[in-house]
């Protein structure tokens, strides 16, 4: 066969694509597990708008469910308002703003602290895997003289 591939490159080249998948599957299992006690990142004032104007476009057309025109919608009439029209988003925004960095002050300084407590528990239960090891090592060690 001139410039044809035979079946066995094919199956070759489907494994390779498979080889870089399962490479890419071990880099994401990598990323550090998120912590669910940390305040989430305030809305900018483009969203604190969308709340509200989510609700009534709901309102005005109840028959469209899509998501993609709501947002779209939302973004034309965004850009359209005036300085002073924004202004109040603007405000809500910086306070939860404000709020969120008082938040996540109180957040690191727990974990600061949080850190020194469990230290003083890993040491404890160290100790105790360390005095649970000898104790296997010596029943352990009995019974493989007895094997030889």
């Amino acid at each position: 066969m001139k410039g044809g591939k035979s079946k066995s490159d094919t199956k070759g080249s489907r494994l390779a694509v498979n080889k870089k998948s399962s490479a890419k599957a071990g880099k994401k299992s990598g990323k550090a597990a998120k912590d669910p006690n940390k305040p989430k990142r305030p809305a900018s004032a483009f969203f604190v708008f969308m709340e509200e104007f989510r609700e009534q476009y709901k309102k005005e057309h109840p028959k469209n469910k899509s998501v993609a025109a709501v947002g779209k919608a939302g973004g034309d009439k965004w850009k359209t308002l005036s300085d002073a029209e924004k202004a109040p988003y603007i405000a809500k925004a910086e306070k939860r703003r404000v709020e969120y960095e008082k938040n996540m002050k109180a957040y690191t300084k727990r974990q600061t602290e949080a850190p020194k407590e469990e230290e003083s528990e890993s040491e404890k239960s160290v100790s105790e895997v360390n005095d649970e090891e000898d104790e296997d090592d010596e029943e352990g060690s009995g019974e493989e003289e007895d094997d030889d």
